[in-house]
């Protein structure tokens, strides 16, 4: 099946104008155009650009990815080093994950703190402005 940039757009949920600069950059080398210049999108293709959404989306640069594209398109020579910066990128985002994992943590902490504050459990003790108002009290008091 063939599908218009539009409808590949609206599929990978990027803009028609992410697609064409995908192509400008050389991310998107396989694409057949008909007899009019009108791009012709096919599943594979559809395929190639998740896979350059998910690189994008876990930190790699334009240029990496296009990297790995040239890579691609070298052949089964370069299988190797292709693995090698998959694997690269997993070790990153795995890392990204562990700090978002963390971040979530306390997160979550301070969601318990609230509702521990509105269940009465105890005082407001971690508001900046708790420790201001304290401060403001024992100039006033000296």
């Amino acid at each position: 099946m063939e599908y218009t940039i539009k409808q590949v757009a609206e599929k990978v949920e990027l803009t028609e104008y992410t697609l064409r600069y995908y192509e400008k950059e050389g991310l998107l080398p396989s694409i057949d155009r008909n007899e009019h210049g009108v791009r012709l999108f096919k599943d594979n293709d559809i395929e190639w650009i998740r896979l350059i959404c998910c690189l994008r989306d876990t930190g790699m640069s334009i240029l990496k990815i296009k990297d790995y594209v040239n890579l691609c398109i070298e052949g089964d020579n370069t299988i190797e080093l292709r693995r090698q910066i998959i694997l690269n990128q997993k070790i990153v985002t795995e890392q990204k994950i562990e700090e978002m994992n963390k971040h979530l943590d306390m997160i979550n902490r301070k969601l318990k703190y609230y509702n521990d504050f509105i269940a009465g459990k105890h005082i407001d003790s971690c508001n900046p402005s708790n420790t201001i108002k304290e401060n403001s009290n024992k100039k006033a008091h000296i």
